[in-house]
């Protein structure tokens, strides 16, 4: 019943589709890389090496492979592959705590509402289930959940995010659900199933719905546990070469999964990318940290275009806001960088959005926006636009909640510079 019911909702509610004929088909996946605590932008994506030193603590940028574009000096191999994304300088909203900031940069919503909206994962999810036939939820997250917010908001249970638990990186990447607990292996499980069987032949025989269901359920599990669900997890599947690419490193391993579960078609992958919350001692942090994004992203992006699904998948990366311009020397903070939402980067690459280019202008210590902010729910927009899903559309009925899917665009607008041509001049039109 359920199952008729979602599928009557879909069908129902497809006008929230655009229409084809774009250059760029619709992405059918998203990897949100989410770096909890917050990046600075003068160490990745927007330095200003002509700033003062209380700014730049002397680091320089480099340039990228697209003419024109630099980048911070700890993001080498990222500067070979700007051609494949843009960066975005001028994020802005104004929210410095971690919860709120999260929820806004999530939602699109500011908090407060009196309502729980859905994260941008989870209204992927609704939407391009319609058509997805996975052994694994729509929504997958690796490896820890954000813990700000319940992200299926009022979409409910169905649309709250598989969080798989462990470390890619370990001999045996154990996922909640999927891996057999403890060390048992396959022999063992199915060994266990089949006494099952044997034993269990009054729930199979009663004719009582609730032990037939409990019957299914075990059968489902345990197709779970060998089937194709179990091996997007399996690394040992991937060469050597392949793993040491993406830096054998939970961050990096977390990558390398989630281009297998775009191959796998889920539709949306978050990976948390924590450690980013660089209060004290904030440059010995980044450099740590931006080395094991800079190997893994780049490797992402790299490995997503030979492979040809890096135009259908969008790859988007941020944090919930920036950190202050201004180094803090004095104790406690001994050379850190705290909260800053007023202007930070962002970068999106993938399912048909243009690369090589920068949106937005910030001041000479990256502080102020300049020109063409960005709002949250712009950001958002634009990657459920290249989704095939229209922002402007109203949550289906059975929410009770009669409002558009995001808040209205920002006067500066939709990431629209960087849409494909076609849907760029229709989108003008509107």
């Amino acid at each position: 019943m359920k199952k008729y019911c979602f599928s009557f909702l879909f069908l129902l509610f497809s006008g929230c589709y655009l229409s084809a004929g774009e250059t760029a088909p619709p992405a059918r996946s998203v990897i949100e890389i989410w770096v909890w605590g917050g990046p600075s932008q003068l160490e990745t994506f927007d330095p200003k090496p002509k700033a003062p030193k209380e700014y730049n603590n002397g680091y320089k940028a480099i340039p990228t492979n697209v003419p024109g574009i630099e980048i911070s000096e700890m993001l080498p191999k990222l500067a070979k592959h700007a051609d494949k994304y843009s960066i975005i300088r001028t994020m802005t909203h104004r929210h410095n705590g971690h919860e709120t900031a999260s929820y806004l940069m999530q939602t699109g919503r500011e908090p407060g509402s009196g309502k729980v909206f859905p994260a941008i994962g989870a209204l992927v999810a609704f939407y391009k289930g319609k058509n997805y036939r996975g052994d694994l939820p729509p929504y997958v997250v690796l490896t820890k959940p954000k813990g700000r917010f319940a992200e299926e908001g009022f979409l409910g249970e169905k649309f709250k995010p598989l969080v798989t638990g462990g470390n890619p990186n370990a001999a045996r990447f154990s996922v909640d659900g999927i891996t057999p607990p403890g060390n048992l292996s396959k022999n063992d499980i199915a060994m266990q199933f089949a006494a099952l069987e044997k034993f269990d032949q009054f729930g199979k025989n009663a004719g009582i719905p609730a032990l037939q269901q409990f019957d299914s359920s075990g059968k489902e599990a345990y197709r779970k546990m060998n089937g194709s669900a179990a091996k997007v997890f399996d690394l040992t599947q991937e060469t050597k070469e392949m793993r040491e690419r993406y830096g054998r490193n939970e961050f990096g391993q977390a990558c390398l999964i989630a281009r297998r579960l775009v191959e796998a078609g889920v539709p949306y992958i978050t990976i948390n990318a924590q450690g980013w919350d660089s209060h004290k001692k904030h440059f010995e942090t980044m450099k740590r940290k931006t080395a094991e994004m800079d190997q893994a992203v780049a490797a992402l992006l790299e490995d997503l275009a030979e492979k040809k699904l890096l135009l259908t998948t969008i790859v988007w990366w941020s944090g919930e806001f920036g950190r202050t311009p201004k180094i803090q020397w004095e104790a406690p903070w001994n050379g850190g960088r705290n909260h800053y939402a007023n202007c930070f980067s962002a970068m999106i690459a993938g399912g048909g959005f243009k690369g090589g280019k920068v949106i937005g202008v910030s001041d000479a210590v990256a502080g102020k926006v300049v020109s063409r902010p960005v709002a949250p729910q712009d950001l958002l927009g634009s990657i459920l636009e290249r989704c095939g899903i229209d922002p402007d559309s109203k949550f289906p009925g059975f929410t009770g909640v009669n409002e558009p899917l995001l808040p209205k665009e920002s006067k500066a607008g939709r990431l629209r510079e960087i849409y494909p041509e076609k849907a760029e001049k229709q989108k003008g039109k509107k």
